[in-house]
């Protein structure tokens, strides 16, 4: 530490470790005749050190052993390269019942050009689960049914006092057709506070009919019509192209013509 010396005489103290020279002096200046103080100036402190391995380069050897590898250079993305997948959903508990929603990707094929289109639009998952208990659900007995992108735009444009039904035939076209019938019938609530989903089921295959209802408030139906119109797009592979997109010059357009 530096200990303060008298303003009589200038001094000079100097601290010395390794590498490393402190200096640093006090000059007085000349006393002042109508005050009692003194007045100093502090002289820049002088600081030098020495640690060249902290800004000179290391020379490394030049056998192939010592070189640094070089980093694999990264290709152009491709929907072959994703992201690992996440698995997101938004849960709604009732008394009667509960009800998730979950998105699912689509799917794409790949053409001859290298490039990719579109084989199937993703979708949204609902899955009914009835009651098994107090606020407990008898998930083994739940019942899917998948909303395509335009049924999700009639929900999102449902009024509060308008009704829907979707009817779904998973074995449509097939030999099974006709043996499993889901109906899933949206209605305005009587106190006007949402709408009642209500689902069912017939399954001749399974021996199943079932039915389960849930009512959705204003509140929960506007955050499902948020989801639906977020994920929209990317359900339709919208975003895929969006970032495949590259400036184009020139071109065909009709105000060309």
């Amino acid at each position: 530490m530096l200990q303060p010396h008298s303003y009589s005489s200038p001094t000079q103290s100097s601290i010395t470790i390794p590498n490393h020279t402190f200096t640093s002096k006090f000059i007085p200046l000349r006393r002042s005749s109508s005050l009692s103080t003194f007045s100093f100036t502090l002289q820049p402190l002088s600081i030098k050190c020495r640690h060249p391995q902290f800004y000179e380069p290391k020379q490394f050897p030049s056998s192939p052993q010592a070189q640094r590898p070089t980093p694999p250079a990264l290709g152009p993305a491709s929907v072959g390269a994703l992201p690992p997948r996440v698995y997101v959903g938004h849960s709604i508990y009732k008394e009667k019942a509960a009800l998730t929603v979950n998105p699912r990707p689509p799917e794409f094929q790949s053409t001859e050009s290298g490039a990719f289109k579109i084989l199937r639009e993703g979708y949204v998952l609902l899955q009914f689960a009835p009651e098994a208990g107090m606020r407990r659900y008898d998930w083994n007995r739940k019942q899917v049914f998948s909303l395509s992108v335009t049924e999700m735009g009639a929900l999102i444009s449902l009024g509060t006092k308008e009704s829907l039904e979707f009817f779904h035939d998973p074995f449509e076209g097939k030999s099974d057709e006709g043996k499993v019938r889901k109906v899933l019938r949206v209605e305005p609530l009587t106190d006007g506070s949402g709408h009642l989903f209500n689902l069912s089921v017939q399954n001749t295959l399974e021996n199943i009919d079932e039915k389960i209802f849930i009512p959705i408030t204003k509140a929960e139906l506007e955050v499902l019509s948020s989801l639906f119109s977020f994920i929209m797009p990317y359900l339709l592979g919208w975003h895929l192209f969006g970032n495949s997109i590259k400036p184009k010059y020139g071109g065909d357009y009709e105000w060309n013509r």
